[in-house]
């Protein structure tokens, strides 16, 4: 936010439990959708601290964020759908089916992300990249107990094993501290989630806005 959109008066709400019943529970359930709602509504709603717009921050909810676009009329942006766009505009560019890597550290997200990029590509009308999914979750062991250094260091190990793709998309905001890292041992554009995110969400908020004035 700082560097994308400084003028944003940005708040956090964190419910930090939601990964992990996610893995126990090992499918999206309703309950983790009826929470994902109240989080929403929480923010839209909660008087005097009304939020203007919503960037939601964990890849694996694909679909319970897309329950509270449904809910809710201010704009609200999934983790990856920036990213999505702008490794979509790469793969356009060149000649040929194009080929993805998608590095992640959390299982739980291959699904919910691949059925994102398929959505935007249909979208679009273009062809969905072949995917070359690749996941690390040692990387996301060694971050979580606090050792950022082994996880970037995994994670680029890890990349450079990866085929000769089209672009290489780090598919966890977590994942984005590591793009130098990933960056130094590949030659494909390197997509990152949290910079995407926010251009996405300032692009469609402005969007907006000069569509009042202009009424």
């Amino acid at each position: 936010m700082a560097s994308q959109w400084p003028d944003a008066y940005c708040t956090t709400l964190l419910d930090d439990s939601l990964s992990r019943d996610l893995a126990a529970d090992a499918e999206l359930s309703s309950g983790i959708i009826d929470r994902f709602l109240a989080l929403g509504d929480y923010a839209a709603r909660s008087q005097g601290a009304e939020a203007d717009a919503i960037l939601f921050t964990c890849s694996a909810f694909s679909a319970a964020i897309a329950a509270v676009k449904a809910t809710l009329a201010i704009p609200i942006v999934s983790p990856t759908e920036g990213a999505i766009e702008e490794l979509l505009d790469i793969c356009g560019a060149g000649a040929g089916p194009a080929r993805v890597g998608l590095i992640l550290t959390f299982p739980g997200t291959v699904a919910s992300l691949i059925h994102e990029l398929a959505e935007h590509a249909s979208a679009r009308q273009a062809a969905l990249p072949d995917i070359v999914s690749l996941i690390v979750p040692d990387a996301l062991v060694a971050l979580q107990r606090g050792d950022a250094a082994l996880h970037d260091d995994l994670v680029s190990a890890a990349a450079a094993e990866l085929p000769r793709v089209d672009a290489i998309l780090l598919g966890q905001f977590s994942l984005a501290r590591a793009g130098a890292a990933v960056a130094r041992v590949r030659r494909e554009p390197v997509v990152t989630t949290p910079e995407s995110a926010v251009r996405r969400l300032r692009d469609i908020t402005a969007g907006l806005s000069n569509s009042v004035r202009a009424r």
